[in-house]
């Protein structure tokens, strides 16, 4: 399996412009925070985002904290953003319902 190539500043920018929330961090990862009623809450969603990170076979960076869940997505081994991380990124979208 090919790993991912990392994406230009131009395509990046285009999706963080279109996914409000999402923003580049360090130029070499999208972040993200939710906002839950509950501590159970945002263990349960980071459970959910895990499950599909395993299935993709690729892992976000994860701050959990009581009512929140903070994301990350980087694709270390090619430096930077990649599509991957963009795909993933929606993907914890629709998790988060």
């Amino acid at each position: 399996m090919s790993r991912p190539k990392k994406l230009d500043d131009a395509t990046i920018d285009r999706w963080v412009a279109t996914h409000p929330g999402w923003d580049r961090v360090s130029q070499t990862a999208l972040a993200k925070t939710f906002k839950l009623p509950t501590f159970a809450a945002a263990l349960d969603f980071v459970v959910r985002v895990g499950k599909e990170a395993d299935r993709r076979d690729h892992h976000p960076d994860v701050e959990l904290g009581w009512g929140r869940a903070r994301f990350l997505w980087t694709t270390h081994d090619a430096g930077g953003i990649t599509q991957l991380d963009l795909e993933l990124a929606e993907a914890t979208e629709k998790l988060a319902g």
